[in-house]
């Protein structure tokens, strides 16, 4: 083994392999950043000492194991502890690729299985409820319109909260068709509802920014970028109004989106493309939602239920 640089040089070089080669989202990047500090500070602990490249090479599956216990003692669900070791994965394949380290035990290790979830959509009522919501006299009027504008694109076209906000002016919907890069940096297009253009067009007349085609779509009260905890805290407050459950987060208008093309007959290729599933078993979760919303309807009509 050649000579190996710091733990400190290695982490940062992987970190911008993971920006500039991978392309990986900045929210993937925080999120796997945060998974090997955590895992390179339990070791600090289980080592006794701050670790090496060399000491990472001879850990064996049951240090491996001795984390994943560790973080499921600290409350991790089986999903985020999927996410940590693909997260330390990653780190130690780049440090592989580059001649630095050898560990066959972490590639051997089983992977947490995930709990099935389906998705939870809103009620087709409930949905048209939430978009026709009046609004909020404390508010000024453009920031109605935007928030009116943005939760109008997550159902009509059935983007994911972050794809929306990433929408710059020049992106915007002019025409029937969208074109937008979504998560892995791949390219969809997905058609528009003239409900959805006119949300878009009030909002950027209402909207006190001059805004050139370079800027920001959606932007806050201080003309920059907005943020997704604004739209998470503008549901909040719809449904806390409205009576509906927790599950209507922004990202449930998408699962409406879906389920409510399905119920309409939409087949699920189809609806894989609009969604920008890399696999149609991602897309298949929406079949078996439909599944189990006509066995509950057949439980309760059937005589002999």
């Amino acid at each position: 083994m050649p000579d190996r640089p710091s733990l400190d040089r290695a982490y940062d070089d992987w970190t911008n392999w993971l920006i500039h080669e991978k392309k990986a989202s900045t929210h993937t990047v925080e999120a796997y950043e945060r998974d090997v500090r955590e895992f390179l500070a339990f070791l600090t602990g289980h080592l006794g000492g701050e670790p090496t490249l060399e000491d990472l090479e001879k850990l064996r599956a049951a240090d491996f194991r001795a984390y994943l216990a560790h973080r499921r003692q600290e409350g991790l669900s089986a999903t985020s502890l999927r996410r940590n070791l693909s997260s330390v994965r990653s780190f130690f394949k780049r440090q592989e690729k580059d001649g630095h380290l050898h560990n066959p035990y972490l590639k051997s290790l089983r992977t947490p299985k995930a709990p099935a979830r389906l998705p939870r959509p809103l009620a087709v009522t409930d949905t048209k409820r939430l978009l026709g919501e009046k609004q909020d006299e404390r508010e000024p009027d453009w920031i109605y319109y935007r928030d009116a504008a943005v939760l109008t694109l997550l159902y009509g076209c059935g983007l994911r909260i972050g794809e929306a906000l990433s929408l710059n002016v020049g992106d915007r919907p002019v025409g029937d068709i969208l074109t937008l890069i979504g998560k892995g940096n791949k390219e969809r297009m997905v058609p528009v509802l003239p409900a959805v253009r006119d949300a878009i067009d009030i909002y950027m007349k209402q909207c006190p920014f001059s805004l050139s085609d370079t800027d920001p779509l959606f932007v806050g009260k201080q003309g920059k970028r907005l943020n997704a905890r604004a739209i998470q805290l503008k549901m909040q407050m719809l449904r806390r109004n409205l009576g509906l459950p927790e599950s209507a987060t922004p990202h449930a208008l998408r699962h409406s989106f879906a389920t409510h093309l399905l119920a309409g007959g939409s087949d699920l290729r189809s609806i894989q493309e609009l969604l920008g599933h890399a696999s149609l078993s991602s897309t298949q979760r929406y079949t078996d939602l439909d599944m189990e919303k006509l066995l509950a309807v057949y439980d309760q009509a059937h005589p002999k239920s």
